[in-house]
């Protein structure tokens, strides 16, 4: 059995309490967590170091706050009290270079599904997706990665232009795969608004997975990053982030059946 998970972020005991109730065994079930694993939760660690005892039975994208995780143990920015154990853990160079390696999308044509944290940008194929998903990867594992990290976070990229430089092109997908929620209609990026389509106040904006010169994709996309959308299944997408961390729900989908599993969590924060 495949099941996607949404946004854990360092919810450990909801996680389990989830898996629990899914009857998952990682000797015969795979998990497809759709990033930010870490940060904000107070189990972060934990959470971790579980996801890695069992990453045979795991596929896993980066998100948003993973890369601040990253960016943090190169130095680039500041921790915090839920992501500090993680970096003073005699563990940590191992599961940093782990976090490292991970994929900024996920493919699987036999299911049926594509995975990225935020989604897949309107403009790109899902071919043109996983080719740039490969150069992050090795730019994030290159010897340069601490400077190119610092670079890729100095500023946002709303525009897709393949013409241009190499840095700001980077700076678009990798701020598409992570943090993307709204385009405007000629598919440029607005990484400003983070509610809820039913509360936004302009015509200007979209969904990304609403853009209206968007391309088609073969795959059903999973994602999560988007707790305000919340759960969202139709043909195209399928929505899993349902605001764990807030104390709303996390939320496991089977794959392809789409059986839909949560738990009530208890332990994050406040709403924002």
């Amino acid at each position: 059995m495949v099941w996607a998970i949404g946004d854990i972020q360092g919810c450990y005991t909801n996680f389990r309490e989830l898996l629990k109730k899914i009857e998952f065994n990682p000797r015969k079930d795979t998990l497809w967590l759709v990033g930010d694993l870490i940060n904000r939760g107070k189990e972060s660690l934990e959470t971790l170091e579980y996801i890695y005892s069992i990453k045979e039975s795991v596929k896993t994208v980066l998100g948003n706050h993973d890369i601040s995780l990253i960016a943090a143990y190169f130095g680039i920015k500041k921790s915090n009290p839920t992501i500090e154990p993680i970096l003073k853990s005699p563990n940590c160079d191992k599961l940093l270079n782990w976090i490292i390696s991970r994929p900024f999308i996920h493919l699987d044509y036999s299911l049926g599904y594509a995975m990225a944290h935020a989604g897949v940008a309107p403009n790109l194929e899902l071919g043109a997706a996983k080719y740039y998903s490969d150069i992050l990867q090795k730019r994030l594992q290159g010897k340069d990665a601490k400077e190119w990290l610092k670079a890729m976070l100095k500023k946002d990229s709303p525009y897709f232009d393949p013409n241009g430089s190499n840095l700001d092109l980077e700076r678009y997908i990798l701020g598409s795969f992570t943090r993307m929620r709204y385009c405007y209609r000629d598919g440029r990026l607005d990484f400003k608004q983070k509610g809820s389509p039913k509360e936004l106040k302009t015509k200007e904006l979209f969904p990304w997975f609403d853009c209206p010169v968007k391309t088609e994709k073969e795959l059903k996309i999973v994602f999560g990053h988007w707790s305000t959308l919340g759960f969202v299944n139709r043909k195209d997408i399928l929505a899993i982030d349902t605001g764990c961390i807030w104390n709303g729900e996390l939320t496991a989908v089977s794959l392809p059946n789409e059986v839909k599993v949560t738990v009530k969590c208890t332990n994050g924060l406040e709403p924002k």
